[in-house]
């Protein structure tokens, strides 16, 4: 598993819940060639999510990620990429573990939910660099 250092805050909100994304142009959607699967349970100390989610496994490079609760985390991470009450959050776990964290700078306003796959998208993109 990965190593965090407790260096760093910021800003991300909110968790889980999915339709069903559909094979593999979903699977696309992620840039990653997995399909995006609704997540465990919703974040200690976070309101149940209301909306969909899409969760991609990732190694992020050598920076890791900056996350507001314990600064940066490295190592297998599971992103996921929430969206409740008219907002997106971005989201990073060490993989198959308990806790949620939010990434610093991870929230912003979405109007239309299904821009949910392009946002969770170029988060997979942007975070996901397992060859540095």
């Amino acid at each position: 598993m990965g190593e965090q250092a407790t260096t760093g805050a910021g800003g991300a909100p909110a968790p889980d819940k999915m339709p069903d994304a559909g094979g593999d142009d979903a699977a696309a959607a992620t840039g990653s060639g997995q399909a995006p699967t609704g997540g465990p349970a919703a974040p200690e100390g976070s309101a149940d999510a209301t909306g969909p989610s899409r969760s991609t496994d990732i190694v992020p490079g050598p920076g890791g990620v900056m996350t507001d609760e314990v600064g940066v985390v490295t190592g297998e991470l599971t992103l996921r990429t929430e969206y409740a009450d008219g907002r997106v959050t971005v989201r990073v776990q060490y993989k198959d573990a308990d806790e949620w964290y939010a990434v610093t700078g991870g929230s912003a306003p979405l109007a239309d939910p299904a821009a949910l796959d392009a946002v969770h998208a170029v988060a997979v993109g942007l975070l996901d660099r397992p060859e540095g």
